[in-house]
């Protein structure tokens, strides 16, 4: 299995997902090779074994890189690439560096090895690239029945190790170019390398039937080798916390980046016209992006910056305090494929509220859902969970139990049956 972080360290839900997926098809008795570009060590191993990238040489079975290229041909590159940033940044962030060759980026000798940040940095394509490369070598030295390779910073390193193996691969489509990015404005180099990803795969699964649509409308793929499987949320992970609250008002959380895709400025338009009915709330976006400063600019403007908290980036125990604190829980996301926080939320007892466009929708019957650019529907829910009692303990009661059917375990049975059609040739 190829991926890119995995807990304690991640920046999103990726690494949670790979986490509770591999729990799950273990208990199952799956055995699980995972990979990663850069391992710290205090990564959770109790249901997979960890390889670290960074501590793989390069294969010596190729006499030199052009030969390995096409042994695999997969990759034409000419740039680097950050996701989360608009391109104006993008631009000032890459500089020159964009106008190295594809073979300057590699800057490897064979028989030794590449120091992956497995971060989201400038170099972030040279890392794709690479991580193919390592790929090679550790699918030729191991023993496998299926390789699984986690959204498209790892998509090459799944075709890699199919060519070398033999060996079926799945993809798991997590997100596409069209959730990262307006229709018309997307990457069209992540887009190519999505799509070569989709077609070399065995079997191609994905988060939502939201975005199963998405990849056989427009990535031209075979609709019978694409699969639904839901996500779900680790219950472990989320006990119940107690903290001491220094303010009586009600708090309304958004949890997530602050990117044009997660929807915070509707968050903000909808908690203006909440403080206007109910003053005594406070409005709480915990993350960072893109969009930060804009945000924090816009809270300034419409004059509530009194009751709006920016908290940045948070993991962990952070998180599960957050949850504690809230009393509401928005998801106001413009595309989600899925979206595991609203079951964590609900999980913590939170009242949630999502948008139509996120695949969660498609499993929750008692979180609230409205459209994103509704700020007057979304306002409304915000108010009715706040004001009425009644209403949040219901959302809470009904929200919980129906979490506790969205098991890991339920999620990677399914897994584990395509990876069996995949074997099979079905």
């Amino acid at each position: 299995m190829f991926g890119w972080e995995f807990p304690p360290h991640i920046a999103g839900g990726l690494g949670t997902a790979c986490h509770g997926l591999t729990k799950g098809l273990a208990k199952h008795d799956v055995d699980i090779l995972f990979v990663m570009p850069s391992a710290s060590g205090d990564e959770d191993q109790s249901a997979v074994k960890i390889v670290n990238a960074s501590d793989v040489p390069f294969t010596q079975t190729w006499s030199d890189m052009q030969t390995f290229l096409n042994k695999v041909d997969f990759l034409k590159v000419s740039s680097n690439l950050v996701p989360y940033i608009d391109p104006q940044l993008y631009t000032e962030y890459a500089g020159s560096k964009m106008e190295k060759s594809e073979f300057e980026q590699f800057k490897v000798k064979y028989g030794s090895k590449y120091k992956f940040s497995g971060k989201y940095g400038a170099n972030l394509m040279e890392e794709v690239a690479s991580y193919a490369m390592v790929a090679a070598t550790i699918a030729s030295e191991n023993t496998f029945d299926v390789i699984h390779a986690h959204d498209w910073l790892t998509y090459a390193a799944g075709i890699a190790a199919k060519r070398v193996s033999g060996k079926p691969l799945v993809i798991h489509v997590h997100a596409t170019s069209f959730d990262r990015g307006s229709a018309d404005n997307i990457d069209t180099r992540v887009y190519e390398i999505e799509r070569m990803g989709m077609l070399a795969a065995d079997k191609v699964i994905t988060v939502s039937n939201l975005t199963r649509n998405i990849v056989i409308n427009k990535y031209g793929i075979d609709p019978s080798k694409v699969i639904t499987v839901h996500n779900a949320v680790d219950f472990n992970e989320f006990k119940q916390v107690d903290v001491q609250r220094g303010v009586d008002d009600k708090i309304v959380t958004f949890l997530g980046r602050i990117t044009f895709q997660k929807g915070p400025e509707y968050f903000i338009e909808a908690a203006a016209k909440v403080l206007k009915r109910y003053p005594k709330a406070r409005f709480v976006m915990a993350g960072n992006g893109d969009l930060m400063n804009r945000s924090i600019r816009r809270v300034a403007k419409l004059g509530i910056a009194d009751r709006f908290h920016f908290t940045g980036f948070l993991r962990g125990a952070d998180v599960k305090k957050m949850f504690a604190y809230s009393d509401v829980y928005v998801m106001p996301s413009v595309s989600e494929p899925f979206g595991i926080s609203p079951l964590e939320a609900m999980k913590s007892n939170v009242p949630t509220i999502i948008s139509k466009q996120s695949g969660v929708a498609e499993v929750l019957k008692y979180a609230i859902k409205v459209d994103f650019w509704d700020i007057d529907a979304m306002a409304d829910a915000m108010y009715g969970l706040l004001a009425y009692p009644a209403l949040s303990q219901m959302s809470m009661r009904c929200g919980m139990d129906e979490v506790n059917e969205l098991k890991w375990e339920n999620a990677a049975l399914k897994i584990k049956d395509v990876y069996s059609m995949a074997i099979a040739g079905e």
